[in-house]
């Protein structure tokens, strides 16, 4: 069975992006750095690779240069058990960042998101439509997710 890592690539951030997230993250750390030898693209001696792994889930970041850009088309998903977790993550996450709609982020490197309750997926997904809607109507309200205000929303729909 192959193994999937998420491979993520930036300009020339890619070590301080993973001191950042194994600074955050329980279980994390990193594994190996590896540097440019001399005859490449970019200077001899600086950072090229960056083996990392947060919460248990191994990661890659490499410095490709100034022509690889983040999109909002991927995103990291950080589902939480409680809104002290959700506090906690949208606010170290998001620092020197940008907050956006709906739980989504931007941090500072770039990187899109998501701080959500893993209830969520389950209330936005019922099958009581009105019970569903009201769920998503109360999140797509809100920035950083309130995992009350939108069981509220829920429990009175």
């Amino acid at each position: 069975m192959p193994k999937i890592t998420t491979f993520l690539t930036y300009d020339k951030q890619a070590e301080d992006a993973a001191k950042f997230y194994t600074s955050i993250f329980p279980d994390s750390k990193i594994v190996r750095t590896s540097r440019y030898p001399e005859g490449t693209p970019m200077p001899k001696g600086s950072v090229m690779v960056v083996d990392f792994v947060l919460d248990g889930q191994p990661f890659i970041a490499l410095n490709g240069g100034p022509h690889f850009k983040m999109s909002d088309a991927i995103s990291l998903t950080v589902e939480c058990n409680t809104q002290a977790e959700i506090d906690r993550y949208w606010e170290k996450l998001s620092e020197g960042g940008q907050q956006l709609d709906c739980g989504w982020l931007h941090d500072k490197f770039g990187v899109s998101w998501q701080v959500n309750p893993k209830r969520l997926s389950d209330m936005v997904s019922d099958p009581n439509p009105k019970k569903a809607q009201a769920a998503m109507n109360a999140m797509m309200k809100m920035k950083k997710i309130v995992i009350a205000d939108i069981e509220k929303a829920y429990n009175g729909a």
